[in-house]
């Protein structure tokens, strides 16, 4: 479905661009220059039927690709249950975490952290994304659209630094067990949490509003890019290179090097396991604890690992594309930036599927919320899964 979806989109994108370069050319006014006024003929006449503005009579409106129904509604239908499948998963792992005792564990805040980052991004930016997706224009305003990118900046970057923090987390849960408790306790939780959403809200929020990605390129931007009716991000390659290695290729890869050094301690530990246990028939109750306990941290690491994984084929194509686009003189076609940033968006529906798919807590949790059970007396105290 994605496939179709991008398939159509550059499609119809490419005749609208043609008709449009070819309505501009006839044209040739600037942004401050009345369109009533221009002097058109006969053929001009036909082409301008064809193109819409965002808003019609304001000059230097954006222009407006009028896409068929037969696209628009599947885009719709394809959007909307994205946003809701992203609010319902992660409502159900907020919920689920902050409800049952037995998951109040320093991993699990982490979690539910992110979780949080990823509800908010459905509810707070997708929404009005789609409409921008859709409709090709924005209706909200010039200093809402800074706070929609500055927010959307945000929350992805957000993302990415709670799965940094939680691959730490794990390292220390599968490699050094015995002290796990004593150095992830939850005053470092806590300040893993406050620096997964301090520092991304102050860069995202700085950048745009001081306009920090646009320096040195401002008048290219305002003259060449910025319309009435539009809501764009635009990167110089300077800022392009900065804002992604912090948001992405610097954290990717340190989450990288550190499972790669989880997956061949947790192969050693694994191995040792199984030669103790052919080589003695029996084992106390204690050994056998501590065997399950540290099965399930190797357990957890790899579901870990699978989320990070999803993250960086989601996101990794629109991080190649838009460092890659100032680059390339800005040639990339806007359509297929924006679909990427939807492939993006879909890493913050797919956490709750891994959830479910590899944990039963996760299951079990589901069962309860939606036959209501978590209302009953104790129903805290219900035991997900075995000590």
């Amino acid at each position: 479905m994605m496939t179709l979806f991008l398939r159509s989109l550059l499609s119809c994108n490419s005749k609208s661009i043609l008709r449009k370069r070819k309505f501009i050319d006839a044209l040739k006014v600037n942004k401050g220059t009345p369109r009533r006024e221009s002097k058109m003929n006969s053929n001009d006449s036909k082409v301008s039927e064809n193109v819409q503005f965002c808003y019609e009579f304001i000059n230097g409106s954006c222009l407006k690709n009028s896409l068929p129904s037969s696209i628009r509604i599947p885009m719709y239908i394809f959007m909307i249950c994205t946003i809701l499948m992203t609010v319902a998963g992660n409502l159900v792992v907020i919920i689920s975490i902050s409800h049952f005792k037995q998951l109040h564990s320093p991993t699990n805040y982490l979690i539910l952290s992110m979780a949080s980052v990823d509800l908010l991004l459905g509810i707070f930016v997708m929404p009005y994304s789609m409409a921008r997706s859709v409709e090709h224009c924005w209706y909200f305003g010039d200093l809402f659209c800074k706070v929609h990118t500055s927010t959307d900046i945000m929350l992805s970057t957000a993302s990415i630094f709670h799965l940094s923090f939680i691959s730490v987390d794990r390292y220390y849960a599968v490699c050094d067990p015995l002290r796990y408790k004593t150095k992830m306790n939850m005053c470092i939780i806590l300040s893993m949490i406050l620096v997964s959403w301090t520092i991304p809200a102050i860069f995202a929020f700085i950048m745009v509003f001081l306009e920090l990605n646009l320096k040195g390129a401002e008048e290219h931007f305002h003259n060449h890019v910025n319309c009435v009716g539009g809501c764009y991000v635009f990167f110089t390659k300077t800022s392009v290179v900065v804002s992604s290695m912090m948001s992405f290729y610097i954290p990717g890869f340190v989450m990288l090097c550190i499972y790669g050094k989880i997956y061949l301690i947790a192969r050693r530990q694994a191995r040792s396991i199984k030669d103790v246990t052919n080589q003695f028939a029996f084992q106390s109750r204690l050994g056998e604890k501590q065997r399950i306990s540290r099965s399930r941290e190797r357990k957890a690491a790899k579901t870990i690992g699978i989320v990070i994984g999803v993250f960086l084929i989601c996101w990794s194509p629109f991080f190649f594309c838009i460092v890659s686009d100032p680059f390339l003189n800005y040639t990339l076609p806007p359509i297929l930036i924006d679909a990427l940033v939807w492939f993006g968006y879909l890493n913050s529906t797919f956490n709750p599927l891994v959830y479910a798919f590899f944990y039963m807590w996760f299951r079990k949790a589901l069962k309860m919320i939606m036959f209501g059970k978590v209302f009953s007396p104790d129903s805290s105290r219900t035991r997900l899964f075995s000590e």
